[in-house]
């Protein structure tokens, strides 16, 4: 009778050293995630706040093109984008969404970052609608899609956006400037374009449409 000989499975585990190099490898591999998700962070919530500005003046056109009305554009409280329809008759106004940027990004300028290549500001500032005048600023699209200021004259103008306080230094900058964006708005046209700041080049040349 022929026998048939079974291997026995090992009883031998992990050695220390294996568990240990394991370990350690697996420690690298989260420091270097930890680092990466660490550096894309402002980037990220610098296109969402990007995007709440985005939304916002693109709704505020198509409303004062489908409802015949003007649709003004406030930025309040520093980081909250309004849309208010203009009554007729006036002067009331009603409000019809008022959506916050998330994050702790703000509307504010980045020490030292110039103007987008549009040019729109004459001064870099947060809120650049050069010819308009309130507290907030008045500025609107009025039912022929155009964006104009108090006076009904056509207003080119620039938002700027970032986490606070941030101050921009070549070669020696955080990674929270990389949270800058910009946002303008042709009034001739009511064309509305974005602009992310990827941290290279010279002025105007770091400011890179999207």
């Amino acid at each position: 009778m022929t026998r048939v000989h079974r291997r026995r499975p090992s009883d031998a585990g992990y050695s220390l050293i294996e568990m240990m190099f394991t370990v350690g490898i697996l420690g690298v591999l989260g420091s270097m995630a930890v680092v990466s998700i660490g550096g894309s962070r402002p980037g990220a919530l610098g296109d969402g706040a990007m995007r709440v500005v985005l939304s916002q003046l693109n709704t505020a056109r198509e409303l004062a093109i489908t409802q015949r009305k003007n649709m003004r554009v406030t930025f309040t409280n520093g980081n909250t984008v309004s849309i208010l329809r203009e009554e007729v008759p006036g002067p009331t106004l009603t409000t019809l969404s008022a959506i916050p940027m998330e994050g702790g990004l703000q509307v504010t300028t980045v020490t030292n970052l110039a103007d987008t290549p549009d040019a729109f500001c004459l001064s870099v500032s947060a809120i650049c609608f050069p010819t308009a005048t309130g507290t907030p600023l008045e500025v609107k699209f009025r039912p022929d899609g155009t964006f104009v200021n108090q006076d009904g004259a056509i207003l080119n103008g620039t938002i700027f956006v970032a986490m606070p306080n941030q101050v921009f230094v070549v070669g020696h900058s955080s990674n929270n400037v990389l949270s800058a964006r910009a946002i303008t708005i042709q009034g001739s046209t009511g064309r509305v374009r974005g602009y992310k700041f990827d941290g290279s080049g010279t002025a105007p040349g770091y400011w890179k449409p999207v």
